[in-house]
């Protein structure tokens, strides 16, 4: 119970002041729990913050299986999937945005590649079967996706491209949209 409050606590910290703002003393306090609560549970601040990522990963899975597995026409599924990253990314600020890529550091941007990259595989059967049905282009190589999203997490760490837009949301879903429209109207 004390794991999920400081765990919890911390994301609604970290999304509004960034993750290396706050301290582990400030965690504690908002969470009501001592700091010797804290080291039983966590090794330390990095860690913690891992698995908030995992846990915010897991969630965001749980709602993408049920998009997926939801009787709706593909477009439908990629336009709930575009609205869920949305909603996943709104309450998190420059701050938070800005520590977890552009400034993260090393050993934790490669926990975030090798965590997305489960994800990507998940998502290219999705894809794959969609393709089967011909719901998406048949010349598609699902590779390209693979490739792509890659090329889109080095973009998020792009610190001129984050300064093309207010908010990391607005990058992100233009991220998003370019890839599943392209520059076309809809």
């Amino acid at each position: 119970m004390k794991r999920k409050q400081l765990v919890h606590t911390a994301k609604d910290l970290f999304f509004k002041y960034g993750i290396k703002r706050v301290t582990v003393e400030e965690i504690c306090q908002e969470a009501n729990v001592s700091k010797m609560t804290f080291y039983k549970n966590f090794k330390n601040k990095n860690e913690l913050v891992k698995n908030m990522v995992i846990q915010m990963s897991d969630d965001a899975m749980v709602k993408y299986r049920k998009i997926m597995d939801s009787d709706i026409p593909f477009e439908e599924k990629v336009r709930e999937t575009i609205l869920m990253k949305l909603e996943g990314s709104e309450q998190m600020s420059q701050e938070f945005f800005s520590d977890y890529l552009p400034h993260a550091d090393p050993e934790f941007l490669e926990f975030i590649k090798a965590r997305m990259h489960e994800t990507y595989g998940l998502i290219i059967k999705d894809y794959a079967e969609a393709q089967k049905k011909g719901e998406i282009r048949q010349d598609l190589k699902l590779e390209f996706i693979l490739w792509y999203l890659d090329k889109m997490l080095a973009m998020m760490a792009d610190e001129q491209l984050e300064k093309m837009y207010d908010k990391p949301q607005d990058m992100i879903m233009e991220m998003v949209n370019f890839f599943f429209y392209g520059i076309m109207p809809r």
